[in-house]
């Protein structure tokens, strides 16, 4: 029975100690986000990040966002087997989703209200901050459905091809000023996050 006892005693030490890490990671500045800031649009991205043409096997119509988080690369499906593929930036863990949704709205230089629960998370934000090239949400946004998620830019080029955002998907201004102007209102928009096969 002692065995028995010191097992239990061991389990739910385990588990408070998981709890409490996890508690205070959630509770550090998120670098996720950094009002103010005003994009380098200079920074050169690595070629693996940058947007370019690719083949890509699909049963997707052209015209379709595909999203994927593993990969960090959004493709935009063109005729022919091929399509775009932009380097973005991801949700970092416990901020990865998957579905399928349209893009509801799209907004030119857009205006940012954080929503609560990323306040709770960084009360240090701005309960509102006007469009401009300060804004985290950099020059364009592409609302994804009714969800607080959106693609836009980032006035944080050098987060591109990492998992850094609360579950919004960012690409450096250029690109996504370049497929802004490229899909309508409606656009269907797929998020993986593992690859096809």
């Amino acid at each position: 029975m002692t065995k028995f006892h010191h097992l239990i005693w061991m389990v739910t030490v385990t588990v408070g100690l998981t709890l409490s890490a996890s508690q205070s990671y959630a509770q550090q500045p998120d670098p996720g986000d950094q009002p103010g800031l005003v994009a380098d649009d200079s920074v050169e991205l690595d070629p693996e990040w940058q947007k370019q043409m690719v083949l890509y096997r699909t049963t997707e119509p052209p015209g379709t966002i595909i999203i994927s988080t593993a990969e960090r690369h959004l493709y935009l499906v063109q005729p022919g087997g091929r399509a775009l593929r932009y380097g973005i930036g991801v949700g970092r863990d416990g901020f990865q989703w998957q579905g399928l949704l349209n893009i509801s709205k799209k907004a030119e230089w857009p205006d940012w209200t954080p929503p609560p629960e990323m306040i709770a998370r960084q009360p240090y934000l701005p309960r509102f901050m006007a469009g401009g090239p300060g804004n985290p949400l950099g020059a364009r946004a592409m609302y994804l459905g009714a969800t607080v998620y959106r693609i836009h830019g980032t006035n944080q080029p050098w987060t591109i091809g990492t998992a850094i955002s609360s579950g919004c998907f960012r690409l450096v201004n250029a690109d996504v000023s370049d497929l802004y102007d490229r899909v309508p209102v409606g656009t269907k928009v797929i998020v993986r996050q593992k690859p096809e096969l």
